[in-house]
């Protein structure tokens, strides 16, 4: 059963963000807030725990579109190519913040995502999420957790989310009632910005 740890976003405790940690570098499944919805997520580098996560998602790791979240905009050379300034400039006003931004993928990327073309690309507003990827050290791979309630697409209490994930992951983090809007996904792998989905934050940045 998942242990469930309470987190505040303001200052997250120094010694549970740690353990969370240890659980991520060992292979394990992380529940955890972000600036929108709640995040599944895992250690970037660890393939054995993206393949639960597939598994989990009903996907095959090969084909799966999931986010990196990252601390800041200091990670994006490991795994981006060369950005040009435009591009630059409308990450560094849009983030830290509710959005995904689809760039083009490099060579360095972690092997299980080696044959992708792009990736996408978060760095969420949200104290608890930033201070698990400060730790780790590397990005975290995230997908939103859904419901099969329609109406309510998102599960937004951490204790409902408890109740049912607990036996498929290791660790649910309480970081307060979630969002129930996803991220909005802009993709900026092309001469201009494109928005590939609606969500959370202003779009009018982006022209």
């Amino acid at each position: 059963m998942a242990d469930f740890i309470k987190l505040y976003e303001e200052n997250p405790e120094p010694r549970f963000v740690k353990r969370v940690v240890e659980v991520l570098r060992k292979g394990g499944l992380v529940i955890y807030p972000t600036d929108t919805v709640y995040g599944l997520g895992c250690d970037i580098t660890n393939s054995r725990a993206l393949e639960k996560i597939a598994r989990i998602k009903g996907v095959k790791l090969a084909k799966a579109n999931w986010s990196f979240i990252c601390a800041d905009l200091s990670n994006l050379s490991d795994y981006v190519k060369q950005i040009d300034t435009p591009t630059f400039k409308i990450l560094k006003r849009a983030l830290p913040g509710p959005y995904t931004f689809i760039l083009p993928g490099n060579n360095n990327l972690p092997k299980d995502f080696k044959k992708k073309k792009t990736v996408g690309i978060r760095v969420p507003d949200n104290g608890i999420a930033h201070s698990l990827v400060e730790g780790l050290g590397n990005p975290i791979v995230s997908t939103s957790i859904h419901d099969e309630d329609e109406v309510l697409e998102y599960t937004t209490d951490p204790e409902l989310i408890f109740e049912k994930w607990q036996n498929l992951v290791d660790v649910v983090i309480d970081g307060g009632y979630g969002d129930n809007v996803a991220s909005t996904v802009v993709d900026l792998s092309g001469p201009q910005p494109v928005i590939v989905r609606e969500g959370k934050g202003d779009t009018d940045i982006f022209y």
